[in-house]
């Protein structure tokens, strides 16, 4: 299907709606008809409205970011921010009716992923009063909960904090030592930090805004940790003085994210009333006895942070839409810019170059994919969330791929930021051209809400354990299965697939070439990648057999590979949902375009890991050649629709607001080439030096 569409020349302008004919080079009536709106829509999802009317209210200077301000100035000029959020109603969507709400929970991550646009640290900010905070108390909390503690986050009289992470314990919740241990004769909990590293660490809203917190602490009663649980806690009085037995300390300046007073607090014995506890996963009663409808402890404390699964899920949302900016101003400023003569003696546009297409089209690709598979996310999350799914496979389901994308995401979004700043030269450095402060704010995505490396490996873990429960019982079966590995790895090492390959290839690159463009064997070099990799894993551990030091020394030794395993994993689910989302394209050369994206995302992948399919047999090396050989084929038949490509991500210049991406470049071209071309026709220009050839 892709071959039937013309490849075309370089065409410079932008489009922003309707169908885009970009034709070719040199004349002729074929053309390539790319319908911007129909993509527009379909990168926008189920919950377009919301984003539409979150993008409307990021256009409001009020709530962008403005550089050059102290830490204080920014941190007051972002509570201002989310002040002017409740006036306009932009924060009530996932609170039930009984407080003002709506109830829309994948609507509502979708507007607060496009508040990146006005100013990440407003997103953050935002995120932690009420997707952290005021969602901690909506689902760790019941009716009685809800009822003393929502109304007063909801409208932001209580600004509130997330109290999970420690100074000594980050990712690893279930070891926190900050304790709430139950006194029976007063019916109320003491919550205290017992040494220094058990402080509350990079809280938001701890340095100086916070009125009050929900901590995680371990739940101790008669005598018995009963685990981690959650518990509202006051910090300040109405002057901004810590309460008695309160204290804390300002995180001073961060390297991004300056409007967030994210701080440290600790707790000298606090005494919270036992209704103070968040109590839907458990509960104690006057007389300290204990009771959960989760009788396990481990699963309870995983079903408890399985309810908090949004964070991850927007910050995936709201890297995106950082990627989508950089490669806005990027791109157009790369249409614009010209350096260097080129084979007619004018000077060329920067993304006429091959090695800047290489650069940011091949990127353009992906953030198109990561869209795609975000837009299953949320549906997965608003199926969960909204009970209409809510099932413990569904809820598992969710947990994972909110890692594994979380994890992609947010690293490509420093990668493409940096990759845009790079390619914008000298004028991506600077502050009005907004790439700097992106990189800044976005770097600390990789890390909270779950550090990237300790989510894939959580991943990894979910791919084992489904690995495991496919393998077979019994030992009939169990010899069928590992010969069945050791007849595949056998044919890795020999080479009989490549053998194969190359038969059929008949020493044609354009047969080769055919073939990986099949959808069918792209998803086979992906699938087989993860399959292969988690296969080894699991083969490897089964030998430690019920030794369990073995398995832990095994599983350690192989950490990497299973890192590698889930991000391979992730990149095949990115890949799915692209595949999936054209079937809902345009049945014309709108879906061919998208086809070359798809396509330059999956074999970019492959090139990507190169070796590792030449190694284990994967592809013969003219098939490895192919890959690269195809890969800039597509480039080049991209490059004159990128612009359009850019207009589908809907962003006006109030969103972007980058002086290289305001036609500005265009026009300092414009006059340059206007200049030379009146002083050359009135003969004004020197003549240049010539030296004799030798």
């Amino acid at each position: 299907m892709v071959d039937t569409i013309p490849a075309t020349a370089p065409t410079t302008g932008h489009r922003t709606g309707g169908t885009a004919d970009v034709r070719p080079a040199g004349g002729g009536d074929d053309a390539v008809r790319f319908d911007v709106d129909a993509v527009a829509s379909m990168l926008l999802g189920r919950w377009a409205d919301d984003r539409r009317t979150s993008r409307r209210l990021a256009l409001d200077p009020a709530l962008h970011r403005v550089d050059g301000l102290t830490m204080a100035e920014q941190r007051e000029r972002v509570l201002a921010q989310c002040r002017i959020l409740v006036e306009q109603d932009a924060i009530q969507r996932p609170f039930p009716t009984a407080f003002g709400g709506t109830e829309n929970h994948g609507g509502n991550l979708a507007a607060f992923e496009e508040l990146t646009t006005a100013d990440p640290s407003l997103q953050i900010k935002a995120g932690v009063q009420w997707g952290l905070f005021g969602s901690a108390v909506l689902h760790l909390g019941t009716a009685p909960n809800h009822a003393e503690f929502l109304p007063a986050i909801i409208d932001f009289r209580v600004p509130g904090c997330f109290a999970m992470t420690e100074t000594g314990h980050g990712s690893d919740v279930q070891s926190i030592a900050t304790t709430a241990v139950y006194v029976e004769d007063t019916e109320e909990f003491v919550v205290h930090t017992p040494f220094r590293g058990a402080w509350k660490d990079y809280i938001g809203n701890a340095a100086v805004h916070g009125t009050a917190a929900v901590v995680f602490a371990h739940l101790v009663t008669r005598g018995v940790d009963h685990g981690v649980h959650a518990f509202y806690v006051p910090l300040r009085d109405d002057t901004g003085a810590f309460l008695p037995g309160v204290g804390g300390e300002d995180d001073g300046v961060k390297g991004g994210l300056g409007g967030v007073d994210n701080g440290r607090l600790h707790f000298d014995h606090v005494r919270v009333p036992r209704t103070n506890l968040l109590n839907r996963y458990g509960d104690v009663a006057p007389d300290g006895t204990y009771s959960s409808a989760i009788d396990s402890p481990g699963r309870r404390f995983f079903t408890m942070l399985g309810t908090l699964v949004q964070g991850r899920v927007s910050l995936d949302g709201a890297a995106i839409v950082a990627q989508k900016l950089a490669l806005q101003i990027a791109l157009t400023y790369a249409g614009e810019r010209r350096q260097f003569p080129t084979g007619g003696g004018d000077e060329g546009v920067l993304l006429d170059y091959g090695r800047h297409q290489r650069r940011l089209i091949p990127r353009l690709a992906t953030v198109f994919a990561q869209s795609f598979a975000h837009e299953q996310l949320l549906r997965t999350f608003d199926d969960v969330f909204s009970g209409r799914q809510d099932t413990p496979d569904r809820r598992q389901e969710l947990e994972t791929l909110a890692a594994g994308f979380k994890a992609l995401s947010t690293w490509s979004a420093l990668d493409t930021l940096q990759e845009a700043r790079e390619a914008c030269g000298g004028a991506g450095f600077l502050a009005e051209n907004r790439l700097t402060s992106l990189r800044a704010d976005l770097d600390v995505y990789v890390t909270f809400e779950g550090d990237n490396t300790v989510l894939l490996l959580l991943v990894g873990k979910r791919l084992l354990t489904d690995f495991a429960a496919a393998a077979p019982r019994d030992p009939a079966s169990t010899a069928k299965f590992v010969a069945a590995q050791v007849g595949n790895r056998i044919a890795d090492v020999s080479g009989l697939r490549m053998i194969g390959q190359t038969v059929l290839d008949r020493g044609s690159v354009a047969h080769a070439v055919k073939d990986l463009q099949d959808t069918d064997t792209q998803r086979a070099l992906l699938t087989e990648r993860v399959a292969t990799m988690v296969s080894g894993i699991a083969m490897q551990l089964r030998t430690a057999g019920r030794d369990r030091a073995a398995a832990a020394r095994i599983a350690n030794d192989h950490q990497h590979e299973l890192i590698e395993a889930a991000r391979a994993h992730a990149e095949l689910l990115q890949w799915e949902a692209f595949t999936a989302a054209l079937e809902d394209a345009p049945d014309d050369d709108t879906r061919g375009v998208l086809t070359w994206l798809r396509d330059l995302f999956g074999l970019g992948l492959v090139e990507e890991h190169l070796a590792w399919y030449l190694l284990h047999g994967r592809l013969s090396m003219q098939r490895g050649q192919a890959v690269s050989a195809y890969i800039d084929r597509l480039v080049r038949r991209l490059r004159p629709i990128v612009p359009d490509l850019v207009a589908t991500f809907g962003y006006e210049p109030g969103h972007v607001r980058a002086a290289i991406a305001s036609g500005a470049e265009g026009a300092r071209q414009d006059e340059a080439r206007a200049w030379f071309a009146a002083e050359r026709a009135a003969g004004r220009l020197p003549e240049q030096e010539k030296k004799p050839r030798r």
